[in-house]
């Protein structure tokens, strides 16, 4: 039995977890800092930073408790050093060297983007299924728009290879969501209520969003022209100003449920909302369905924290069907940032010996292809 502890720090979420043998998830624990970020409309670094050292010990004590686990019981920890904010990679970094050299057990170095392909295989590998190489994996995410190609490495080492072949040249698509409800008064994270809001909408929407087109690389995304559509479709309609403004006054007030919200929002505000999720999920389905066939992938991963909208998880399973391709999707609660699937990216790094040194550092920009 191997067992590995798995902490993430890449941007907002402090997370702890225990992974024996890259497939039996014995703990989880995720510490959020939404509600400090909330008032800011987004992630302050410094105030990331700061919370992580704050919750970082707690977080992992309360992993090893849910594991009923000892620290003598590790035989690895596995951290994030990259991509993410330099501050809050650093405390996880800090942390897990520290705690890995006092044991005397390996510090496994993880890309977190690997780790969201190993959320995917994670949960698969607990249901008794696995999905077919080559597979193509869409990370999708507040900061991560990007397509990758999933193959098994050379050598029979368990590790995976991975091609980029496509992603955002401006936001990604997360990040698009947030800025379209900071412009529709209606919170942070933006994703999760305008996916409930859309829901509710019926009839047709004030405008339609055609695809978006690109010049180049047929599977990079851009998400900019969508935001800044819905932009000027409310300052060319003065009419929307009103419900705005009392939304605003709502949040003011801490209301931010969708039982809160939604009486505010006109039948027009919901339809544009579900016409941009729409045109979100559309880009995303399309030009990653196109990626899987360009490279014969036999199934289609999809993860990251924008994987947990409702609409994007239907689109990709009734087009799934009708190729007849295996759709992978993470539970929700492992779509998101944690530290399950970092542990669960370095069993397989742990068995190929690819371990970290006291030189570790924080690489913000680190490419997984």
């Amino acid at each position: 039995m191997t067992a590995i502890l798995g902490i993430e720090s890449s941007c907002d979420e402090t997370a702890a977890a225990v992974i024996v043998d890259g497939s039996r998830m014995l703990s989880s624990v995720v510490a959020s800092q939404i509600s400090i970020h909330r008032k800011y409309g987004g992630v302050v670094p410094e105030l990331a930073s700061r919370e992580h050292l704050r919750q970082i010990v707690p977080v992992v004590r309360e992993a090893l408790l849910q594991a009923n686990l000892g620290f003598k019981d590790l035989d690895a920890i596995g951290v994030t050093h990259g991509p993410g904010l330099v501050g809050a990679l650093l405390v996880g970094i800090t942390y897990g060297k520290t705690l890995a050299a006092t044991l005397g057990i390996p510090l496994v170095p993880v890309n977190h983007l690997e780790g969201h392909v190993h959320a995917v295989f994670l949960e698969a590998a607990q249901a008794g299924r696995v999905p077919e190489l080559p597979a193509v994996c869409l990370i999708v995410s507040g900061g991560h728009t990007v397509i990758y190609e999933v193959r098994e490495a050379s050598g029979g080492t368990g590790l995976f290879a991975y091609r980029r072949l496509g992603g955002t040249r401006d936001d990604a698509a997360g990040e698009a969501y947030d800025k379209v409800a900071k412009l529709l008064a209606l919170g942070y994270p933006g994703g999760p209520m305008l996916d409930r809001l859309a829901a509710k909408a019926s009839g047709a929407p004030p405008i339609r969003f055609g695809p978006t087109k690109m010049k180049g690389n047929a599977f990079d995304f851009s998400f900019s022209g969508l935001k800044t559509a819905v932009l000027y479709h409310l300052r060319e309609h003065p009419e929307y100003a009103e419900e705005i403004h009392l939304r605003n006054e709502a949040l003011e007030r801490g209301e931010r449920s969708l039982e809160q919200l939604l009486p505010l929002c006109s039948p027009q505000t919901l339809a544009l909302i579900r016409e941009f999720q729409d045109a979100v999920v559309r880009d995303l389905l399309e030009r990653t369905v196109s990626a899987a066939e360009s490279v014969g992938a036999g199934s289609v991963l999809v993860s990251g924290g924008v994987a947990a909208n409702s609409a994007l998880r239907a689109a990709f399973e009734v087009r799934g069907k009708s190729m007849g391709t295996a759709t992978y999707f993470p539970s929700r609660a492992l779509s998101t940032d944690n530290a399950a699937m970092i542990a669960a990216a370095a069993y397989s790094r742990f068995r190929a010996g690819i371990f970290a040194d006291a030189s570790l550092n924080a690489d913000p920009a680190l490419a997984l292809a």
